[in-house]
């Protein structure tokens, strides 16, 4: 073995836990508000405007920060491929936790009026300007720093902070649900409590995350001059259409998943309306119990992606998922425990087949000098068109035709126009990262001509 070697095997492990750790924070401080907002923030923040109203305008919240996120991309992308993706890990960290904290604290509408839901956007908007650029950073550390062969797996690691996020944000509210006597102490007090505590995990994330060392990629760039000045001038200029058509390959998962974990379903089953509603405690412990079976999916179609491809991986997930989709509607509607633990497992299982290798797939789409803000701006236009609004649409859906059927058929929709963004992509797998790579010479799309412009190239060959 070489003698440099063990040092960089170790930084590389350093990297996959630092990126592991700190989108799971993220995700938790995510998570939570959107567990919330279905079941807490409604009859606190927004209870003057009527019972459903108030439910459609606490949904909606969680879609405002999504409107964001495309602003955070660009200022966290122009950044990350100027300066370096791990200061901006460490930035957006704190912006996302500082925001959580300040949830925990906001005053309700009884106490200060209309000033209370005012703050309580406001601090969601901040949320959402950290998300749009905090999962870019993390997939490039993991993924740039990673062997060609197991760029999937190191991958991973940030793909796996979303079902760790949830587990961690569902279970503390579970834990929480437990230890209130009642319904009135978990309004008054219960809930507070999980997000006083992302104020424990920024410290946490900070201390894992300043002892990585910059990706081995942008460190290359830099020594070689190949950032540019406006980065993400040159990404528009050169790949605005690779955007669009990445940003409708996650927009399919980020709006199947959101059913979950955006509390669409939360709501559904707990509902007073239903024939037979389950408890806030049952259905929190249900995800949380089968969200360890998704950190093992995750994994699973990440190390897959090595093996068959990306885009290979990704073609089984949409399949998947359009056939666990009314499965779980069906669990839903059956009242039954069991049943909807196995609905849940299953149709979030499938979707992960889209989400574990999300990290690896999105950094091979780009070329180095606009890497951060091509998947940074695509993952946040992404997550506008599906997972945004996904919860209130649903509710608004069930509202409309009394039936979850409009529901599938909404997320079928989605994850077909996914499905046949992902068939005009060029399988990327294990491509040159590098600045000077001549691999992005070739157009990303089927049948087109080269239109990728990189160093070291003209008119798409070596000159």
């Amino acid at each position: 073995m070489k003698a440099g070697q063990p040092a960089e095997s170790a930084e590389r492990r350093r990297v996959v836990i630092a990126t592991g750790i700190g989108t799971a924070i993220e995700w938790y401080d995510f998570f939570l508000y959107a567990q919330c907002a279905a079941i807490v923030f409604g009859p606190l923040y927004f209870h003057q405007f009527g019972a459903r109203s108030s439910l459609l305008l606490s949904l909606g919240t969680i879609g405002i920060s999504f409107l964001f996120r495309p602003l955070g991309a660009v200022i966290a992308g122009n950044f990350g491929d100027k300066i370096g993706r791990r200061r901006m890990l460490v930035a957006t960290l704190f912006m996302m936790g500082g925001a959580t904290a300040l949830v925990g604290l906001v005053p309700t509408s009884d106490q200060i009026g209309f000033a209370a839901p005012l703050m309580l956007m406001l601090l969601r908007i901040i949320q959402g300007l950290s998300a749009g650029g905090e999962w870019g950073g993390a997939a490039l550390m993991a993924v740039e720093s990673a062997p060609r062969g197991r760029r999937g797996r190191f991958g991973a690691a940030p793909q796996l902070g979303a079902p760790l996020g949830l587990l961690l944000a569902t279970g503390f509210l579970a834990l929480m649900a437990a230890i209130t006597r009642t319904e009135d102490e978990f309004l008054a007090w219960g809930w507070r409590v999980p997000f006083l505590f992302s104020a424990v995990l920024i410290y946490v994330g900070y201390e894992v995350r300043r002892r990585v060392e910059e990706s081995p990629v942008f460190v290359e760039m830099s020594s070689e001059g190949a950032t540019r000045r406006l980065p993400i001038v040159q990404l528009f200029r050169k790949n605005a259409l690779l955007v669009i058509v990445a940003a409708l390959v996650y927009a399919g998962n980020s709006g199947a998943s959101y059913i979950v974990a955006g509390g669409f379903l939360e709501h559904y089953v707990t509902s007073p309306d239903r024939p037979s509603p389950l408890t806030r405690g049952t259905v929190l412990t249900i995800i949380t119990v089968s969200g360890f079976l998704w950190v093992v999916a995750v994994y699973a179609s990440a190390a897959l992606s090595d093996r068959i491809g990306r885009r290979n991986t990704y073609l089984i997930g949409w399949v998947l998922t359009l056939l666990t989709t009314f499965p779980l509607l069906l669990a839903m509607q059956s009242g039954n425990v069991w049943l909807l633990f196995l609905g849940i497992t299953a149709y979030v299982g499938a979707n992960m087949f889209t989400y574990g290798p999300m990290a690896a797939y999105f950094a091979e789409l780009f070329p180095a000098s606009v890497r951060y803000s091509g998947i940074a701006i695509a993952y946040a236009i992404g997550s506008i068109i599906g997972g945004a609004f996904a919860p209130t649409i649903s509710v608004a859906l069930v509202a409309a035709t009394g039936s979850l059927y409009a529901v599938g058929l909404y997320v079928g929709g989605l994850t077909l126009v996914s499905l046949a963004a992902t068939l005009v992509l060029r399988d990327r797998t294990d491509v040159d990262l590098g600045p000077d790579s001549p691999d992005y010479a070739r157009s990303p799309f089927y049948g087109a001509r080269p239109a990728i412009e990189v160093p070291g190239t003209q008119n798409g060959t070596h000159a």
